[in-house]
């Protein structure tokens, strides 16, 4: 039997301290990703807003969005799979079904913070929170829907910005009391908030080191000496991505020629390679020259 992407998630933690965890936006970055070594791939809700729906973050897309871009990279890439479904979209029942159908899209683990629906960028200033109590019955709903005991729900809390670090904490051990699995401290300014943060709940924590924002780019053996068990590096890809190709429009626009660019593409045949394009080609041909023989 096949081992559940859950349990592969909470194992690849378990072995690589801090687990590298990257955002892949599409089915074709997480093929790259799988195949440049990682163990664990990310979908970030901000990251599809962005780049699937031309949007904002600020609770515009919906599950039907991020299950679609979600399903896609577990149908290609072997590797567990965590996704960002903001606040669950909606109440009790809406929560519920976001879980069961994360499950059946053979996603390994979700993240839910605690914003008001109508959410921000954790990054952002101006982020309103719910109460401690309605966070507790967000993830009881979630962790209720779960017929996959190894599926990972983990909590994301907003709250050290909004109320400060004993409130995050504190936040964080409710949320681990009403099941959640591991803590996402959002927008840590300091390198000790997770040692203290970590040394509270008991559980494994994650750091989200995402670009221009609050938190400092800080170096896996940093993180490591304070207690930090996933290390998620949520945009960068994309973002790179996103700077390349306006670059080539520019480029292309101004020079009437893309020649100049050329050398930063990635080239055919290395699309080639990542897709396993030559592997599928030789089942076609092999099909053409049954059909000859009849």
């Amino acid at each position: 039997m096949r081992e559940s992407r859950g349990a592969m998630f909470r194992r690849a933690v378990q072995e690589e301290s801090p687990l590298q965890v990257v955002g892949t936006i599409t089915a074709y970055t997480a093929r790259m990703a799988e195949q440049t070594g990682y163990k664990a791939v990310y979908l970030s809700g901000g990251g599809v807003a962005a780049n699937s729906l031309g949007m904002p973050d600020l609770g515009i897309s919906t599950m039907d969005d991020v299950i679609t871009d979600a399903q896609r990279i577990t149908d290609t890439c072997g590797l567990p799979l965590m996704v960002d479904i903001d606040t669950g979209w909606g109440g009790a029942f809406n929560i519920a079904r976001t879980i069961r159908h994360m499950i059946r899209a053979d996603v390994a683990a979700v993240h839910m913070e605690d914003q008001v629906s109508a959410k921000r960028c954790g990054h952002r200033p101006g982020k309103e929170i719910v109460s401690k109590e309605e966070m507790v019955d967000r993830i009881k709903a979630a962790v209720d829907a779960r017929h996959d005991e190894s599926f990972v729900i983990m909590a994301r809390t907003d709250s050290l910005a909004v109320e400060g670090l004993n409130a995050a904490i504190d936040r964080a051990c409710a949320y681990v009391e009403a099941g959640a699995d591991m803590i996402f401290p959002e927008a840590i300014t300091k390198l000790e908030m997770y040692s203290q943060v970590r040394d509270a709940v008991k559980v494994p924590i994650l750091a989200n080191l995402t670009e221009f924002g609050a938190t400092p780019l800080f170096t896996l053996d940093e993180l490591r000496a304070h207690k930090v068990d996933i290390a998620l590096y949520c945009c960068g890809a994309y973002r790179a991505m996103n700077a390349a190709a306006l670059n080539f429009y520019k480029t292309l626009r101004a020079e009437g020629t893309q020649k100049n660019v050329v050398s930063t593409m990635q080239s055919r045949m290395e699309l080639y390679d990542y897709l396993g394009y030559h592997e599928y080609e030789q089942k076609l041909d092999s099909l053409f020259a049954q059909g000859k023989e009849k």
